[in-house]
């Protein structure tokens, strides 16, 4: 194998070649080793080989992760090729559906998803030497607890192996010191790869002009720049747009301009297409042609296409992203980050120097992120979760991540198992699988459909539920205005006639379902995972539609919709949000429907309807009654002003049956008439203004006294009053039920009770109702204003300095000083200062209009009087 080695090396001339022999005393001397290469060193194909006879390895297996099939196949044909073997011999792989290795296979190269159930089946991978995590920047779900899954099981059983299990991570653009300190401090070797340069051109994408009218859409902008590119550079171009529907508008759009051209050969390159067709977009171009490779990001990394020596990259990536508020993912549309720009830009210079064409500006390259979000940050966590239950841990802290799952996202993937029955809500141990559980992990799906393929066999309707499964796994086959997936299922089966573009996509369904059904026929599956006592009209249905409808509910029991009205289009779900059908749909004609399959802006509240199938609420209930709930339900009825009742049946927050109840239990009655209050607000009770102030004189002195004189004192606000009003409301509300009810209350009455003794007789003392002012009157004052207001005719106040206070002299009174038509004169708290200052000026004012009045020189020492003119006594 070292002369294969060499030979190999010398034709490739691969500048991995120059760090190879560091990569293998780092291995010596160390069970991890961080390995940085860009693209184009050659570390996919090369380390793997040159390890393979390491004195360490002990002729045991090399497990290769790759984040995708393609590249999957393509590393493990190369490697197999520079041995001139066939794979399957010493490099075999394994993917979805595909498999070849045999019992001389020494180099398995296999999807991320393979090793995490190589380690839920052997958690010391007896047998495998060294684990290589390729690609490791992409940061895939998968890959991120693969990782976390070796490194415990290493750990646990250290002591059971001979040879201790090597761990490589391989990266083009990773924090290699981050995933090093998390690798026990892992040496970190770097290779510089090629030297070819790369001319970056940005902003370039406008510059040629067709014959046609294209607007500013990115394909339009890209196939511009394809143009472009074809007439100022030569060599094979990889363009890089965000989804397939781009490629597809792409490659109709530079068809058009390119139909003379024979030395142009278009290839799209996407994860759907078959293995033929993805082989024609790697392999080199025909002698005297120049290849046009349409493709998303997973040629970002991992593949080699050769002759292109021109990028161009329209910047954007379309991922998935987990909406936890809707329990849904969603494809987002957006900016690269800066490391899978210069990813894709170093795919130019693999053989000579090239040129990379950015559809985007330099100011905007500086504003880029440095790196991809890590999947486990925008995922849907359910996959994981289960599997980490499977793995006998309950809390992602117990084991060690480059990024640990957030709390709140776990949560809600925990609790959805529990929905689906994978966890055990009565056992000892937290968050145990229950058998049914155990038999979702075993099968390569989501917990979703998993969960749906098990219940399929007690329903006896496996076969289509594996068809739905793979259907729900793969692109949409039909381009219909109709979400019925009954529709699709008949392409599957022949019934339905399918395009000759959607052949290959209907093949990898029609495969990929009946790999489904062998997987769960293989399943051994405990008595209490199946569901015993199913009614036999189900299982015998002749109406297909009515076990799609209950199948994929079983799967999406948030999901299910209730359809506004007869003529509406539009559905409420069980999750609580808003859908709605297309126009037309004849979907529309079913008032329940399951769910599959929503599309929407992130942040809108309402989503389109893509797959769906009609419902029938009853056998939904008969198979799976855990997820349905009865509750009595009271409300107002704004329309009879009338308190009515209703038991009702409920999926989630979905009222699905009512019925209504006469006699209502008065202790639920009376809570429902206190969350009618705290609904529309304290105003519906029978307020007088004398018991406004009441309660604003108690809040003053909570709020105004020393802490230990407050804190007696009930809380009084609006606020205070509604949080509380099962102790001093509900007990009082047996004889209402119409709204008129309320206004009969003895409100006071009611309150009173919040002031225990002695409080009422130190709330006149502290904060009285009135107070006495020099004239003799007892002036009512207006605690509803802060401070509290005294409103008192100026001459009642002669002969008085000191503003009047309440609660110990804590508080100021605000004197409204009034006219004798008592209007105010003058607002002040510093009732001295007033008659030293502003009082002649309204001396002088009001002698005049009101004469008959008296206008005292000094009226610190007048006579207060209410009269106008004091009294005078004989």
């Amino acid at each position: 194998m070292a002369s294969v080695m060499k030979s190999i090396l010398k034709v490739q001339n691969l500048p991995i070649e120059d760090i190879l022999d560091d990569i293998k005393s780092a291995l010596f001397n160390h069970h991890e080793l961080v390995l940085q290469a860009p693209p184009g060193a050659g570390k996919t194909t090369m380390v793997p080989l040159a390890l393979l006879n390491e004195p360490w390895l002990h002729n045991q297996k090399i497990i290769m992760l790759e984040p995708r099939r393609i590249a999957t196949r393509a590393a493990a044909e190369r490697m197999a090729d520079l041995l001139n073997e066939k794979v399957g011999e010493t490099v075999g792989y394994r993917v979805r559906m595909d498999t070849k290795i045999s019992q001389h296979t020494r180099i398995e190269v296999v999807t991320e998803g393979i090793l995490n159930r190589m380690l839920q089946d052997d958690p010391s991978l007896d047998g495998i030497g060294l684990v290589i995590f390729d690609e490791f920047h992409e940061r895939s779900l998968d890959a991120d607890l693969g990782l976390a899954l070796t490194l415990q099981g290493r750990e646990l059983f250290a002591d059971l192996r001979e040879q201790p299990l090597k761990i490589l991570v391989m990266s083009a653009t990773l924090d290699g010191e981050k995933i090093g300190e998390l690798l026990n401090d892992a040496p970190i070797v770097s290779s510089e790869g090629r030297s070819f340069p790369i001319d970056i051109i940005y902003g370039q994408a406008a510059k040629y002009q067709t014959q046609q009218s294209w607007g500013d859409r990115i394909t339009d902008r890209v196939a511009s720049a394809i143009l472009q590119a074809l007439e100022e550079q030569t060599g094979s171009l990889l363009v890089f747009l965000p989804g397939q529907g781009e490629i597809r508008e792409v490659n109709k759009l530079i068809s058009r301009e390119l139909t003379n051209r024979s030395d142009i050969l278009i290839t799209p390159l996407f994860g759907s297409l078959s293995l033929q067709e993805q082989r024609k977009a790697i392999q080199p171009a025909p002698k005297n042609t120049r290849k046009i490779v349409l493709t998303t990001a997973l040629a970002e990394t991992s593949l080699t296409i050769d002759g292109v020596r021109v990028v161009i990259d329209s910047g954007l990536a379309r991922l998935p992203e987990y909406d936890p508020k809707t329990a849904m993912t969603r494809l987002k549309t957006e900016r690269v980050s800066k490391a899978s720009a210069k990813q894709r830009a170093g795919r130019a210079g693999r053989t000579e120097p090239g040129v990379c064409y950015r559809l985007w500006s330099e100011d905007q390259q500086q504003s880029l992120a440095s790196y991809t979000t890590p999947e486990i940050e925008q995922a849907d966590l359910t996959p994981l979760a289960l599997q980490l239950f499977k793995w006998g841990i309950s809390e992602p802290e117990e084991l060690r991540w480059m990024t640990i799952p957030a709390k709140a996202p776990f949560q809600q993937a925990t609790e959805l198992l529990r929905q689906l029955g994978a966890l055990d809500a009565v056992c000892e141990r937290a968050n145990a699988l229950t058998s049914h559980g155990e038999a979702m992990a075993q099968l390569p799906l989501h917990p979703r459909l998993a969960h749906m393929l098990i219940i399929s066999q007690a329903l006896d309707h496996a076969r289509l539920a594996c068809q739905i499964a793979a259907l729900l796994s793969e692109r949409d086959p039909l381009d219909s205005s109709s979400s019925d997936i009954e529709s699709r299922l008949e392409l599957i089966n022949g019934d339905r006639p399918a395009s000759h573009s959607n052949k290959h996509l209907l093949s990898r369904i029609q495969q990929l379902a009946k790999q489904f059904e062998r997987t769960l026929n293989q399943l051994k599956l405990a008595p209490q995972a199946k569901q015993a006592s199913i009614n036999t009209n189900i299982n015998n249905s002749t109406n297909s539609n009515i076990a799609i409808g209950l199948l994929t509910a079983l799967a999406y029991p948030d999901r299910i919709a209730l359809r506004h009205s007869e003529n509406s289009y539009d559905y409420k779900l069980s999750n609580g949000r808003q859908a709605t059908l297309r126009q037309n749909d004849p979907m529309q004609r079913h008032p329940v429907i399951a769910i599959v399959q929503l599309g929407g802006q992130s942040g809108s509240s309402k989503d389109k309807i893509y797959l769906a199938s009609p419902l029938n609420i009853e056998n939904l209930k008969e198979i799976s009654p855990n997820n349905f709930k009865q509750t009595l339900h009271i409300d107002w009825n704004d329309r009879t002003s009338r308190l009515v009742a209703e038991e009702q049946t409920l999926i989630g927050k979905l009222v699905v049956e009512r019925k209504a109840i006469n006699n209502i239990p008065k202790e639920q009655k009376n809570k429902a008439l206190t969350e009618l209050v705290r609904r529309k607000g304290l105003e519906l009770l029978p307020w007088t203004p004398e018991l406004k102030s009441w309660c604003a004189r108690i809040e003053l002195l909570r709020k105004k006294l020393d802490k230990n004189q407050g804190d007696v004192w009930p809380e009084m606000s609006n606020k205070g009053l509604l949080s509380d009003m099962e102790d001093w409301l509900l007990p009082y509300l047996d004889e209402v039920s119409h709204i008129n009810h309320f206004k009969k209350l003895d409100l006071k009455a009611l309150l009173a009770t919040r002031l225990p003794w002695p409080l009422p007789q130190q709330l006149d003392t502290l904060a009285p109702e009135r107070i006495q002012v020099p004239s003799g009157s007892k002036i009512l004052i207006d605690y509803t204003q802060t401070p509290p207001i005294l409103a008192v005719k100026l001459q009642e106040m002669f002969g008085q300095q000191d503003t009047p206070t309440i609660a110990n002299g804590k508080v100021k009174l605000l004197i409204h000083l009034l006219s004798p038509a008592r209007r105010p004169l003058q607002v002040t708290q510093d009732l001295a200062g007033f008659w030293k200052s502003s009082y002649q000026d309204v001396k002088k004012e009001m002698k005049g209009r009101y004469p008959k009045h008296n206008w005292p020189d000094d009226p610190s020492q007048a006579e207060p009087t209410a009269r106008a003119k004091p009294r005078k006594f004989k």
